[in-house]
Formats: C-alpha cells, structure tokens, sequence
C-alpha cells in the first residue's frame, strides 16, 4: 500500500516546490492578508458603533471571525483541481490516462501539495495579524471541532471545484462560471458577510447549501454561535454535502473521461 502512494506523495512534494517558486507571490499573499485584516477591523467598528450588528455577536467576536475567515481562505480559496482544466485546455489529458496512476487520485495529490504549502504560510500570516487585531481563542474542545469541521470543509470545497473543472471536458473554458461560484461562494458561504447578518429565514435556506458548510460552519463553531450540543447537527449537514458532491464528480468524472477515450482512439 505504501509502494501505491509512492507517486501520489511526489506530486505533492513537486506541487509543494512549484509554489514555493514565487517568493514574490508568497510575500505578497501575506502583506495582503494583514491589510484586509486591518480594513476589515475599521469596517466592524464603524459598524458597531453605528448599532448595525447582530443581535447578541460582540465586536471582538465578529473582529476574529473575519480574521479567521481570511486565514482559511488561503487554503479554501485555492481550486485545488484547477490542473484538470489546465490539462484538458491544453490536450495534455490524453497522456495521463495512459500512465499507470488514478488520475483523480494524482489531481488531489497535486492539489493538496499546493495546499499544504500555503497551509504553512498560515503562522507568518497569522502573526502578522494578531500585531493588527486581537483574535480570540476557544476552548480545546470548541477548537477541536472547528478543525474537524474546517477539515470537512475542505473536502465540500475539492469536490465542489472538481465537479466544476470536470465540465471543462464539453467546455474547454470555465473561467466564467468560475467567476460566478466565487461570487456566490463570497455571497452565500459566510466568508466575508457573517450570515448572522441575513433575516432569519433566510438564513435558513442558505445554510443547506454547501457554501455555507464550506465557511460559516467552522466559523461559527469557532466563535461560539454553533454549540456543541449542534455540532452533529452542522457536521452532517458537511458530511453530506461532500456525499452528494462526489457522487455528482464522479458521475461527471467517468462520462468526461469516457468523451476523451473515444476522441483519443
């Protein structure tokens, strides 16, 4: 079973090397990151002084979930399987399909490379921020759970992305339709606007979407609002999104790859 993930590692060791190549890049991620934490720092107390929060959410709290949200968007904003459209774009497909590995399997191996590296330029970036803002941690067992739901997370957000680059197979070019997940993953997951802030029916309808589980879940384990007593609740609700998501890529993923067999042959 080792010898098997052999190859699957180096990928990700190679993806990890690729993005490590533009220092100037990484520098800037991070110099970017603390500007928006301070931005966003001025937004909420402009607001709260105004009176326009969330019932019962105090400043602190809402300052933390804003600066937690950009620290993981440095690994949910990344399309972890953006390599498949580069591939079918550029015809390079055909000659994975021919070497003796799982596709998918080297798709999520290169993905997750380029997402661990940028996983560790989280303590940089986080450093950085707590010079700006201060950031509240919870309780061992609060945090516990926000890893594992950031973790289910992440796993909402591969599939979610791999079902959309899958479409590049009839497609070719995605860019605007990923233009638009973007804005609606913004809009609906919590990232940027705590759902806290919509009407409460609202609210409702869109926590059922899987750009909700992708953001607002873990973050609102983290600063409280979810209490355990709830984490099944919200944890399933994750859970089964990333069901139905790789059920829809994996029904995607063999018609597509099927299209290029015959066109290849």
């Amino acid at each position: 079973m080792l010898v098997a993930l052999e190859p699957y590692v180096q990928f990700a060791l190679k993806a990890m090397a690729r993005e490590a190549t533009y220092r100037f890049e990484v520098f800037t991620s991070i110099g970017s990151l603390a500007v928006r934490v301070y931005l966003l720092r001025v937004v909420w107390v402009a607001l709260y002084a105004r009176n326009a929060a969330p019932h019962g959410v105090e400043l602190h709290a809402i300052i933390t979930y804003s600066a937690v949200a950009l620290l993981m968007g440095m690994i949910l904003d990344i399309d972890q399987t953006s390599l498949l459209h580069d591939k079918l774009h550029d015809g390079s497909i055909v000659v994975d399909f021919m070497k003796p590995i799982s596709v998918p399997f080297y798709l999520f191996a290169d993905g997750t490379g380029e997402v661990l590296f940028h996983a560790a330029l989280i303590v940089p970036s986080l450093a950085l921020a707590l010079l700006i803002v201060h950031i509240d941690v919870p309780s061992v067992t609060v945090f516990g759970a926000f890893i594992v739901s950031f973790f289910l997370a992440y796993f909402v957000g591969f599939f979610l992305n791999f079902t959309l680059n899958c479409i590049a197979f009839w497609t070719l070019e995605i860019s605007a339709v990923q233009l638009m997940l973007t804005w609606v993953t913004d809009l609906l997951g919590g990232g940027i606007v705590p759902l806290l802030f919509f009407p409460a029916g609202i609210q409702q309808a869109i926590v059922a979407l899987p750009f909700a589980s992708m953001f607002s879940t873990p973050l609102l384990i983290y600063i409280g609002e979810i209490k355990p007593e709830q984490y099944a609740q919200y944890m399933g609700l994750q859970l089964l999104w990333i069901a139905v998501l790789a059920v829809v890529a994996t029904v995607i993923w063999r018609a597509g790859a099927r299209r290029v067999i015959v066109q290849g042959g």
